[in-house]
């Protein structure tokens, strides 16, 4: 994939440069399936957005992985309706023997299909997240579980503030921003534009858009989209059906709701439009005093 313009080679670095990062095994690639990372601010519905697209994708008729990023391993408990043990779960039980692990201890089959593993994470104040899907990509490829992927969804803990949960920007092909229309949102995708310009100097990422969620308006990402050269791929509005899915256990695909109709579409509208290929964004990322005077009411 041709880099963007303004990124050659020349201007290549070190990955992670002016920080102390993990750097994943180059052989441990993603080659066969199209790999979309999902990232925005904490608590914006990042699983609820990410569950309910991997569902649209398997009713196109595609093979879907989701990987959940995130030591709360909450990502695909709508899809296997309990929360599943993580790999580093797992890889403890064994005392880090990944040759004793076998692909049901940390896969496990969700609605319609959908593959879900768990990734968690480091004990809290300790470790780094990039080592946990590392290891989690590594475990994938050994046992042979990305050969027949179409789609692999990595569903990634909140604002990037480390190169260890940039880590799944290093296998997608497209990241995806999940936001609302308040300025905590903006904020966060502003530095989520940043991290994934960074990664796109070495390796195949692309920004691939913006989704709207919980929004009845969208004037103020529009404002963003307009300075940073974004645009929104798909808007979810703020509906308490969302919201008691997540209370019932459930992706909003299998709820009998008729408010959740125009819903389903746009997931499945998201999917197609995915699937058949998404031109690469070249986010401008705003000075923080800059983006503060943007938002807002005059």
């Amino acid at each position: 994939m041709t880099p963007p313009d303004g990124i050659g080679h020349a201007d290549r670095r070190a990955d992670g440069e002016g920080s102390v990062q993990v750097r994943l095994d180059p052989t441990m690639t993603i080659d066969k399936a199209k790999v979309f990372a999902v990232y925005g601010k904490g608590g914006i519905g990042k699983s609820t957005t990410s569950s309910n697209l991997s569902v649209a994708f398997s009713k196109l008729g595609k093979r879907v992985l989701q990987i959940g990023c995130d030591p709360k391993h909450d990502s695909t408990f709508t899809l296997t309706k309990c929360l599943v043990p993580t790999v580093i779960d797992v890889l403890e039980s064994v005392d880090f023997h990944p040759e004793e692990v076998r692909v049901e201890d940390f896969v496990y089959q969700g609605y319609n299909g959908v593959m879900c593993v768990e990734a968690g994470g480091p004990p809290a104040g300790t470790g780094c997240g990039g080592y946990v899907v590392g290891q989690t990509v590594k475990l994938l490829k050994e046992h042979h579980l990305l050969d027949d992927t179409d789609v692999v969804i990595f569903d990634v803990l909140g604002d990037v503030v480390c190169g260890g949960f940039a880590a799944p920007l290093q296998h997608a092909d497209r990241a995806l921003i999940v936001t609302a229309n308040d300025f905590d949102s903006i904020y966060a995708m502003n530095r989520i534009v940043a991290a994934i310009a960074a990664k796109s100097k070495n390796y195949d990422v692309r920004l691939g858009g913006v989704i709207c969620n919980r929004s009845a308006a969208t004037d103020q990402v529009d404002k963003f989209n307009a300075i940073a050269g974004l645009q929104t791929m798909a808007h979810f509005r703020d509906l308490d059906a969302i919201r008691v899915s997540r209370l019932k256990k459930s992706t909003i695909f299998e709820m009998d709701d008729p408010e959740l109709e125009p819903v389903r579409a746009e997931y499945m509208r998201l999917a197609a439009t995915l699937w058949n290929g998404v031109e690469p964004m070249v986010g401008r990322p705003m000075k923080d005093r800059d983006l503060f005077e943007l938002l807002g009411f005059d």
